[in-house]
């Protein structure tokens, strides 16, 4: 790969492809491989190099350029010297925080945004941000006026460490390669990467979410695994707990609605999700749903592989991570063994992401008696796992429009999952046409294991039901979720955005 060599699209990837499995990198890579025609350069933002490992995937031929960057990695600390700060750049800033609190600020945010964006790591440097007089002046002003946390130490750091990343993805806008198009996956820091680029190199910007960015950093924020990396911050009382943890998600969404402002085109994968979107600043206009797709040419063939039985076989597709919320899977199949005591549960998914939440896992499985029953297999194929499973179980408490599902429809494998993102529109269909093919699964609630064994068993127990189930699934797949739809779609997108017909 070539650094220099100019690239179509350029892809900005935070936390995901190529080196996380699965979910949006899955997507990604499917992308890539399904546009041959357009070259592809990928920008990698992470949190720290030791929280990944190695590439997952082998890059496509028509990815031309890869560059990996760390935001909370290698960063050089400015000497310490006094500064005052220039008044006319920390109008501006302050001008931009403002906006900030509103729901929409519309042009006027784009108005100070494209200033502020060309002056980071040029006129306004990181010193002063650091070390400035005016900086001081801006943060001590804020927490008189809007903090109600008594520790003003503790809303300083967590300022600092926020806006840190913002200078180093100036110098990121600053060498990216030369593109046509950039690309986002998400908003946050690659949304706003996204944005600084756009008003640096005037290349239109296109943002999908598989997820809604703010909603999931809200999630994250609101667990324990949170708390606890961030417990130096946090030692006082719950009323700062939840004071900082409102100023990092207020952070995140100023960055979603800045990414929102310069995008000229944004996806969504199903419709609850644009209208998130929308809700969080989205013009309607630059709006639209372009679904997941499988391939099922590679997926089809596997039906005729299933045993003529059905294997008494539940199987979580997916990462042992809390969002996954895997613990439920194990408690549902204590209930499950108790009625089908031949029945196993399979956990096939990577354990690496959160080693913690992996063992609570494991010790879950022995309080409850569960292991002859609960395997941890690890990263699987697909492709091998499908036909020896009943059911693909979806236990997650947040997803958008999974994949697995769709994987599993294609096989023939219907789903018990829980009411989350697009799960009930891929289980029992969106409009009247698709609710006729009918019912591929079940769906419950989030966190009941009672109702996810009560779902998994009738299916299991009732060969025609199963049967019903597995038909529709095939029925939705091949006529909403194929792979070929997405690709027309977006090389459609593409072409559009590249001829200066986007937004």
């Amino acid at each position: 790969m070539n650094a220099s060599q100019p690239a179509d699209i350029t892809f900005l990837l935070e936390g995901t492809y190529p080196y996380v499995a699965g979910g949006v990198s899955s997507w990604v890579h499917q992308i890539i491989r399904g546009v041959p025609e357009f070259t592809f350069a990928l920008v990698f933002l992470g949190s720290r190099r030791a929280d990944y490992g190695e590439r997952k995937y082998t890059l496509p031929d028509n990815v031309v350029h890869l560059e990996d960057h760390y935001l909370y990695d290698g960063n050089e600390q400015p000497q310490v010297r006094p500064l005052q700060g220039d008044k006319t750049l920390f109008q501006l800033v302050e001008k931009l925080h403002e906006q900030f609190k509103l729901e929409h600020a519309g042009a006027d945010m784009n108005a100070t945004v494209g200033p502020l964006a060309n002056e980071l790591g040029h006129g306004l440097k990181l010193d002063d941000f650091l070390y400035s007089r005016r900086a001081w002046n801006f943060i001590r002003q804020q927490f008189r006026t809007y903090s109600t946390d008594p520790s003003f130490v503790d809303y300083f750091w967590s300022v600092r460490t926020m806006h840190r990343p913002i200078w180093r993805l100036a110098a990121i806008r600053d060498r990216l390669p030369p593109t046509r198009v950039f690309h986002t996956v998400s908003t946050g820091y690659a949304g706003f990467l996204g944005a600084l680029a756009k008003s640096r190199y005037q290349r239109p910007l296109i943002l999908s979410e598989h997820g809604i960015y703010t909603k999931e950093r809200k999630i994250d924020l609101m667990s324990a695994e949170w708390i606890a990396d961030n417990r130096s911050a946090f030692q006082r009382d719950a009323t700062q707990t939840s004071y900082l943890r409102d100023l990092w998600i207020r952070f995140f969404e100023a960055l979603g609605r800045t990414c929102y402002e310069a995008a000229d085109e944004i996806t969504a994968l199903y419709e609850v999700n644009r209208q998130r979107q929308i809700a969080d600043g989205a013009d309607p206009a630059r709006t639209q749903n372009i679904p997941n797709g499988v391939d099922i040419s590679r997926l089809s063939p596997l039906r005729a592989l299933r045993p003529e039985e059905t294997p008494p076989v539940l199987c979580l597709i997916g990462r042992v991570v809390p969002i996954k919320d895997v613990k439920t899977f194990i408690r549902a199949m204590r209930i499950v063994v108790n009625r089908l005591p031949c029945a196993e549960g399979w956990v096939a998914g990577p354990s690496e992401e959160d080693p913690g939440y992996a063992a609570e896992c494991r010790d879950l499985v022995r309080l409850l008696g569960l292991e002859e029953r609960v395997k941890f297999l690890g990263f699987q194929n697909v492709v091998d796992l499908l036909p020896r499973i009943g059911l693909n179980v979806l236990s997650s408490i947040s997803e958008a429009l999974p994949l697995v599902l769709l994987e599993g429809f294609a096989a023939g494998v219907p789903t018990v999952c829980t009411n989350v993102g697009s799960c009930r529109q891929l289980v029992e269909g969106l409009d009247e046409d698709d609710r006729a093919l009918g019912h591929a699964g079940r769906v419950v609630g989030i966190a009941d294991p009672q109702a996810l064994a009560d779902a998994a068993t009738a299916l299991l127990a009732d060969r025609s039901a199963w049967q019903a189930a597995a038909r529709a699934g095939i029925a939705r797949v091949e006529r909403y979720y194929t792979q070929s739809l997405m690709f027309e779609r977006f090389r459609a997108l593409y072409g559009r955005t590249m001829s200066g017909g986007g937004g």
